[in-house]
């Protein structure tokens, strides 16, 4: 594998992962993609208090430092759920490339027009 495809890497060794652990997205029924989608939120959010207590935000507390190693290494498990979350939807890598181009036309879109209102409808069709 010379150049492969980076995103649809990530996705195939998340599935594989996955599997591993117990986890299988094919075919999930919708009480099944609930109970995965509320897992991997959760997860996510761990993983978010993890990467905020990499930075020092405690403007209180003269300890704490920076640390970007394990900043970068949250960020990846981020990764790891999100594509999970993802992979619960039944989307692949290209669904997600497909979905993440409209929408950030949308966010364009809403940048040029002073987003000053919220319009469900505009992103209905990603």
């Amino acid at each position: 594998m010379e150049n492969p495809d980076q995103l649809r890497e990530l996705f195939r060794m998340q599935k594989s992962l996955n599997e591993r652990i117990g986890v299988k997205t094919d075919g999930m029924s919708e009480e099944e993609q609930t109970k995965w989608l509320l897992n991997y939120t959760r997860a996510m959010q761990q993983e978010m208090a993890e990467l905020t207590d990499s930075v020092p935000w405690k403007w209180w507390a003269k300890y704490q430092k920076f640390d970007e190693q394990n900043a970068r290494v949250e960020v990846v498990d981020l990764f790891h759920f999100l594509i999970s979350m993802a992979q619960v939807l039944g989307m692949s890598a290209d669904d997600v490339f497909a979905a993440y181009v409209k929408k950030n036309a949308v966010n364009f879109q809403r940048q040029d027009s002073g987003y000053t209102k919220k319009d469900e409808n505009d992103s209905k069709h990603i």
